[in-house]
């Protein structure tokens, strides 16, 4: 059989560099993994009395999961997993991996004593309060 894909690969590499942006790379990730399953999909809402955070962690168990606050830092950890199969089936195409994927954000003046978090259907949910009284904001400090 003839070996087209490197040449393609080679060619593509070549024509893409020249502009410094490969849309096919950006996309995919890399060629074995697209970065859409690399990653943790995420909506975060704010309003006036609390951060809104979504989640999107499909195939994911909930005791797989680790949710930490610290440092005005939410962190999401998963780790995925897959079945034990014996290596002597015939996989037409195997994608499926074991691993794991976190995001960090920045959230400011929350209420760690109120914080809840529920996953259900492969969406992870995290409600932090703000405080009422804004303690996080400073204050004036008197000079004598």
């Amino acid at each position: 059989m003839f070996e087209l894909s490197p040449h393609r690969r080679r060619h593509r590499d070549m024509m893409f560099g020249l502009i410094g942006w490969d849309p096919f790379k950006d996309m995919w990730g890399n060629e074995f993994m697209p970065r859409m399953f690399n990653e943790i999909r995420t909506d975060i809402k704010e309003n006036d009395t609390e951060y809104i955070v979504e989640a999107e962690l499909p195939g994911v168990k909930k005791e797989d999961l680790v949710v930490e606050l610290r440092d005005n830092t939410l962190t999401i950890a998963a780790k995925t997993m897959r079945e034990d199969t014996q290596e002597t089936e015939n996989y037409l195409r195997r994608e499926r991996s074991v691993g794991q994927v976190s995001r960090s954000y920045y959230v400011e003046n929350v209420d760690q004593d109120a914080v809840k978090a529920d996953y259900k259907d492969g969406v992870l949910k995290i409600i932090l309060p703000k405080f009422k009284d804004n303690k996080d904001s400073g204050f004036r400090i008197p000079i004598e």
